[in-house]
């Protein structure tokens, strides 16, 4: 039983004056002077001497000192006698003596008894004594009290938590604080109630509790006051707290000191921290070090990390090792990491085990991956399943899959159902799709009104929502989203930035690209230029860029050319330029034969 209680009792009784730079010297003549007067009958002298001789260790000095203030009346001496015969293992005689100082007023006896009856399952007795003891100002009977009733999930806790920790005790600050976060995360309007943790956090932890100062670093990483965040770590962590180091090391990192880094990272994995030692093992791998990354990753695994096992799977995977890597991945996916079951499932389906990656690809989706629900809506789509797909698509796209919001967006288009394709395309548009970018365009695009009859050459400077999509979609490579943004430029008399658009398609590759911009160099009366990029147009397979320079050929007298261009176009198509290329093919060919 811990006599801290009991010192601070007999401090405030004024009987004892803590020492302040007193020498062994004054000390000693003080014990001598107490001895003095408790052997000529003076009971405080007892008490007081007892009590030091217990603080000392010398339990068979302290005794008869204790035993005499006791038989005298002294109610701290009882106190006292009952620690003595705790730490000598006479629990109940001890317990009959707390009783007697508790009854007579002691504060740290009432705590003292409370906490025997908790440990012999006498809570009714515990409770009582322990609110005796709190209800006196007792600050280690608050928590001790407090203690019981949170275990009871009785309301009253939190006021004599709060009172412990409004009077010190950097425990119950630390877990009034837990309390307050569990309160705020229940809570959604709960920003009072988060505050209020932070403000106990910093007294706990300034009070060298080093779980909170672990908690206050990381309310402050989250805020972004990084520096105040990395004070806190290091407090934690140089007083052990292994998670401290291992978060400093990542704050470190981030702020591009990995040698730092590495430092923490080495101290947390060295006392279990299985986090630091995957940072670790990620670090040497950076570096090529494979031996020692794996080495690190099993370290993580001992540590009961399954992050070990997903990252010695990714090393052997990009060192071609697919065996290796399937049996970490498996390892991993049995033991619950979603991502290493979803990876496994990539792995077996590219083994061309589709029904052996089903199962794994459905427990990631079921534990929450997103990216496995996106893969099995492809594995259903694969098989003509559309139904099933669709559902796995929507449960991705409703957890912010981009691609998977593209796919329930071109779905729902094909079923009609425009509303819900816009959503979904506005979804994955924003974020970051170019071919949903591209398709919402084209949807509104299809609803826009006929355009204004305006005069020739007049600039209409109006631009529309779906071109500012077509221009997304354009900057981030699609090519015929650079074709349509071409086209509205066009049609808005902006021939600069229409043919901008129309070379950059036409350099991506894009056959229509290519075309459009010669008709706009035609009518430029850059001709030469328009028939270079009509010929790249034609050779791709474009049927009316292979017209139109059969038409060139025919009128600069290049008849043989000009046949072959208009037999090109013929078999290009489409109909109607099959049709006319053939009259004009047919028309040279009688000039040729004439």
């Amino acid at each position: 039983m811990d006599v801290m209680g009991d010192k601070v009792t007999l401090f405030e009784t004024g009987r004892i004056v803590q020492p302040s730079g007193r020498d062994e010297a004054s000390e000693a003549a003080e014990e001598a002077r107490r001895r003095q007067a408790a052997e000529a009958g003076d009971v405080e002298a007892m008490s007081v001497l007892g009590s030091l001789l217990l603080r000392r260790g010398d339990l068979d000095s302290a005794e008869p000192h204790l035993r005499a203030a006791t038989v005298a009346g002294d109610r701290a001496a009882a106190n006292n006698l009952g620690v003595l015969l705790h730490q000598r293992g006479y629990t109940e005689e001890a317990a009959g003596w707390w009783r007697v100082a508790a009854v007579a007023g002691s504060a740290a006896a009432a705590h003292a008894l409370g906490r025997h009856h908790r440990d012999h399952g006498d809570e009714p007795a515990a409770e009582y004594w322990l609110r005796q003891s709190a209800e006196q100002g007792h600050i280690l009977g608050a928590y001790a009290l407090a203690d019981l009733l949170e275990h009871r999930g009785d309301p009253g806790a939190e006021r004599w938590m709060r009172s412990a920790a409004e009077r010190g005790h950097r425990e119950a600050a630390y877990r009034l604080a837990r309390a307050l976060d569990r309160q705020h995360a229940r809570d959604a309007d709960g920003a009072d109630a988060g505050e209020g943790a932070e403000q106990w956090y910093r007294q706990a932890a300034a009070r060298g509790h080093r779980r909170a100062a672990l908690r206050l670093g990381a309310i402050l990483e989250g805020r972004g006051d990084l520096k105040e965040a990395g004070r806190w770590y290091l407090t934690s962590a140089k007083d052990g707290e292994a998670r401290a180091a291992c978060a400093l090391g990542f704050l470190l990192r981030d702020a591009g000191d990995t040698e730092s880094a590495a430092v923490w990272w080495l101290r947390a994995a060295q006392e279990g921290d299985g986090n630091a030692a995957n940072a670790l093992g990620a670090l040497h791998a950076q570096r090529g070090e494979t031996q020692t990354a794996e080495r690190w990753y099993r370290v993580a695994m001992d540590a009961g990390d399954v992050n070990g096992a997903y990252n010695l799977a990714l090393l052997c995977a990009g060192q071609g090792q697919r065996a290796q890597a399937e049996q970490w991945y498996r390892r991993a996916a049995y033991a619950g990491h979603r991502e290493a079951a979803n990876a496994l499932a990539i792995l077996l389906l590219r083994g061309g085990d589709a029904a052996g990656a089903e199962p794994w690809f459905s427990k990631a989706a079921e534990a929450g991956s997103v990216d496995a629900a996106f893969n099995l809506g492809i594995l259903y789509a694969g098989r003509g399943e559309d139904a099933s797909a669709l559902g796995w698509y929507e449960r991705a796209a409703a957890a912010g899959h981009t691609e998977a919001a593209l796919q329930v967006g071109i779905a729902r288009l094909r079923q009609g159902d425009e509303p819900e394709a816009e959503r979904h395309l506005r979804c994955a548009a924003g974020g970051g799709s170019p071919e949903a970018a591209y398709r919402l365009a084209a949807l509104l695009d299809a609803r826009r009104p006929p355009p204004p009859a305006h005069e020739l050459g007049e600039q209409v400077h109006e631009r529309t929502e779906c071109e500012e999509w077509y221009e997304r979609a354009a900057s981030q490579g699609h090519r015929r989203a650079m074709v349509r943004a071409g086209m509205l430029a066009a049609a808005r008399g902006d021939i600069v930035e229409a043919a901008r658009w129309y070379r950059e398609a036409a350099e991506a590759g894009s056959r229509n690209g290519a075309f459009n911009l010669g008709l706009l160099l035609a009518r430029e009366g850059s001709e030469p230029e328009a028939v270079v990029w009509w010929k790249r147009a034609a050779e791709a397979g474009h049927g009316r860029a292979a017209l139109r320079l059969a038409l060139v050929c025919a009128r600069r007298g290049e008849l043989t050319e000009g046949q072959d261009w208009a037999e090109r176009a013929v078999e290009l198509g489409p109909a109607e330029v099959s049709e006319r290329a053939a009259r004009l093919r047919d028309a040279l060919r009688q000039e040729l034969s004439a």
